[in-house]
């Protein structure tokens, strides 16, 4: 067969051709996928005013009910001794921010305040993680359904829970520092088991134990401190799988679906909240493991999630996609130290609770305006 070179130089042109194309088909894709929008927003100032006598802790737990009222449970109030004090309070205020009551005045299950939340029924639900008890208020502050049990004061074993490897079987009914609950539309109530269980919990409308799926490890349904939970109005279950670095998705039988991972790259001066250095090598103070994570009312819902470094807040569509950022660490307004807990009453309403600066920020959002500089 006769070699002909004229083939062999279009050839060559067709392959230099091609390769041209897809280099600058690669450079238009880098350059298409934009930076995630910072969102421009506000920090209300001196939101909530306290009676003189009385004062936070670290803020655990912020929860919003039908009217607007806010519900903070914080570690304030504390008794005991330095190691082990009791450290829990659930106070109320209206919509403008007034301060209105203290609820459970030295409950039996306080001990070390987790989170606060409020179910469809405006029902108040908290997980105390030092009591391992979940307990719900009615609206009016009564005590009408108690999950778990504390340890005794007067058995010779009470004291710190232990983390044996591998860890003791969890027990139906009962926790090993509970972190946080939310509903589906049937009334049942999803319970994060957290630090050492790592497990979620399904009981119904009535308080009877359905089920509980995962434990402690990194593959797919296996937590390493579920954090924080939300269901959304298909009935999805969302948990912060703070240790992984990750936000799991189920069903509402506990079928794995996916899993959300945030990678958004770290501005070059960004700071700690706090000079924790043993923590920052732990999956928990990455950026983008979420610490707590809430779902906007429907028809059209959003995920916002908080990490502790570099201290931001992410705002989400329910298949993981982020849609924008805010905030940095530090002590001013529209800083953060280590969210603990978001509630998210409509999109661009956001209230957080901060561990480190001892506070409930009420944040508003202006993402058009954000969008308009992009």
């Amino acid at each position: 067969m006769r070699h002909d070179e004229g083939s062999d130089m279009r050839l060559q042109g067709w392959l230099c051709a091609s390769a041209a194309a897809l280099a600058l088909a690669l450079v238009s894709g880098a350059q298409e996928a934009a930076p995630v929008p910072q969102i421009p927003f506000e920090s209300v100032p001196d939101f909530l005013s306290m009676p003189a006598d009385l004062y936070f802790g670290e803020v655990a737990g912020v929860a919003v009910n039908s009217k607007g009222h806010l519900f903070v449970f914080s570690r304030g109030n504390t008794t005991g001794p330095a190691y082990g004090a009791a450290a829990a309070q659930l106070l109320e205020f209206d919509a403008q921010g007034k301060y209105i009551r203290e609820i459970g005045h030295n409950l039996y299950a306080w001990s070390f305040a987790h989170s606060v939340k409020v179910d469809p029924l405006d029902d108040i639900w908290v997980a105390d993680k030092g009591s391992d008890m979940v307990i719900r208020f009615n609206p009016a502050g009564r005590v009408t359904m108690v999950f778990g049990r504390k340890q005794e004061s007067a058995d010779e074993t009470t004291g710190p829970l232990k983390h044996p490897k591998p860890p003791l079987p969890p027990v139906d009914g009962m926790f090993r520092q509970v972190t946080d609950m939310a509903w589906d539309a049937q009334g049942n109530t999803y319970i994060s088991d957290g630090y050492i269980n790592s497990r979620v919990a399904k009981v119904d409308k009535n308080g009877d134990w359905l089920k509980s799926w995962g434990e402690p490890g990194s593959g797919p349904g296996q937590f390493n401190t579920p954090h924080s939970i939300a269901v959304d109005n298909a009935g999805l279950v969302y948990v912060a799988d703070r240790g992984n670095a990750r936000i799991q998705v189920f069903d509402g039988e506990g079928k794995y679906l996916r899993e959300i991972t945030i990678n958004v790259p770290v501005p070059s001066n960004a700071k700690p909240a706090i000079s924790y250095q043993h923590a920052l090598t732990t999956k928990a103070m990455e950026p983008g493991s979420p610490w707590a994570i809430c779902i906007t009312p429907g028809p059209h819902q959003v995920l916002y999630s908080a990490d502790a470094f570099p201290g931001r807040i992410y705002k989400l569509g329910l298949d993981g996609k982020v849609l924008g950022v805010l905030g940095e660490s530090g002590k001013q307004l529209k800083q953060f130290g280590w969210i603990h807990e978001m509630a998210c009453p409509s999109e661009n309403t956001l209230y957080v609770a901060e561990l480190l600066n001892w506070r409930v920020q009420k944040l508003l959002l202006n993402p058009t305006e954000g969008a308009k500089k992009h």
